[in-house]
């Protein structure tokens, strides 16, 4: 391959600045998805959630407003609709140009207790849909040369946690499968990283959140002394789909205040 001049870097906060562009972003209507959803507005894209609860997604777009917001009501783990899915989420605001992998699911079970219908009903959201879901929107950015795909990860990515069979191995193969995407369609000007949250407060981790000595031993197992909020990230989500992370590609981002590395 020839190597390729890029063209020049916005200058400063430019450099991180979203505007003109389109986000998908999956898991909506709570917690990460909700706070990315966000952010990505106030860095100037225009966003379309994707989740399964209406009224959450109804009034996401009335407080982001509907001229930088859309919705479409979606469970990304039923692969079968995701056509149907893209083709909605392409009418207020065109192709999306960022996808933002956040649904997400969990079977709390050790392994010896993990039927293989609960194994399959966590791959198929966890760890197909991100694949899936983007294969919708990769010609477009094909075409444009031009692509952002963030997947999310977990400490479990690379740490084993008691509980977590299903979802850990999940986790595990995001980071495969996000170094796999990075591969195949970096050449057409599309990158594929994932962030690997630490401990945050979200629907998925209230059994963890509801242990309050387990909560506050986490916090205790960081280099900043707490757990997170879902601000903590929305840095590192804006550097990744940004062209202020337009050299980082097939990396998993680890957001956890040094839980991982301690």
């Amino acid at each position: 391959m020839a190597d390729i001049a890029p063209p020049p870097l916005p200058r400063g906060l430019k450099a991180f600045d979203l505007t003109g562009h389109v986000a998908l972003v999956t898991g909506a209507s709570s917690g990460i998805g909700r706070s990315f959803a966000g952010a990505l507005v106030d860095a100037g894209a225009r966003v379309v959630m994707a989740a399964r609860r209406e009224d959450r997604l109804q009034a996401m777009v009335k407080e982001l407003g509907p001229d930088k917001a859309a919705y479409v009501v979606a469970d990304v783990g039923d692969l079968a609709g995701l056509a149907a899915m893209a083709a909605a989420a392409r009418k207020p605001f065109g192709d999306p140009d960022i996808v933002v992998n956040v649904a997400g699911n969990t079977v709390r079970k050790a392994a010896e207790d993990l039927s293989p219908a609960e194994f399959l009903s966590v791959i198929q959201v966890q760890l197909m849909a991100p694949l899936h879901v983007a294969q919708q929107f990769y010609p477009a950015m094909k075409a444009k040369g031009w692509g952002r795909i963030v997947n999310i990860g977990s400490i479990t990515t690379s740490h084993a946690l008691p509980g977590t069979t299903a979802y850990a191995a999940c986790k595990s193969g995001i980071a495969g499968l996000t170094r796999a995407m990075a591969k195949d369609w970096g050449p057409h000007g599309v990158t594929a990283n994932a962030i690997c949250p630490g401990f945050f407060p979200t629907e998925l981790t209230e059994p963890v959140v509801a242990d309050a000595k387990r909560w506050q031993n986490n916090a205790d197992r960081t280099f900043l002394g707490r757990n997170g909020v879902t601000e903590d990230m929305h840095g590192a989500l804006v550097m990744l789909c940004s062209e202020a992370g337009r050299y980082v590609s097939g990396q998993m981002l680890y957001v956890d205040a040094g839980f991982t590395a301690n």
